[in-house]
């Protein structure tokens, strides 16, 4: 009897982990998806409803970094919501997939690189036109997806990332 529970407490443990791995990802998705509509959506609606006038550096910088935020908690309440009432099993496998998707490491590691660039050149070059917070918060939201349109490039120009054989079997929680 002993030995079920101690089976099951690992599946639970191994499975909150799971939960875990999944909703970070997540998060860093729905930065990297927020952080490159925002801008886009944002120019869109305040051109057709107040006209170019309203358009500033600030704004932008403001609701890149806001949506990049909203993407952040979207896309964590959805990975929660997907991988907590998923099967354990299911789940291990999903996250054993995703452990050797190197094109979505390749465009987080894009990302990343992009936001930290943007988060310093973007307070260096308009200083003057935004809020500190702005300029640093919204850089790394532009960064982060000018990083991910850069892995995009490079994988339709024919530089794709490399594929890793995914083994047949992922790793089963012992007890």
């Amino acid at each position: 009897m002993t030995d079920d529970l101690v089976a099951d407490e690992a599946v639970a443990q191994a499975h909150n982990a799971d939960i875990e791995y999944f909703v970070r990802r997540g998060m860093t998705k729905g930065y990297q998806l927020a952080s490159l509509l925002t801008p886009v959506v944002y120019t869109v609606f305040a051109t057709t409803r107040y006209g170019r006038s309203h358009i500033n550096m600030n704004r932008l910088l403001r609701a890149t970094w806001m949506g990049g935020s909203i993407g952040i908690v979207g896309g964590g309440a959805f990975e929660y919501a997907r991988s907590a009432y998923s099967n354990p099993e299911k789940v291990r496998i999903r996250r054993f997939r995703t452990a050797y998707d190197t094109s979505s490491l390749r465009a987080d590691d894009h990302s990343t690189i992009g936001g930290i660039l943007f988060a310093v050149i973007t307070p260096a070059l308009f200083w003057k036109r935004a809020n500190s917070l702005n300029l640093i918060l919204g850089g790394a939201g532009l960064g982060s997806a000018i990083g991910l349109i850069a892995h995009h490039a490079r994988t339709v120009t024919g530089d794709p990332a490399p594929t890793v054989s995914v083994p047949e079997s992922p790793p089963v929680a012992s007890p």
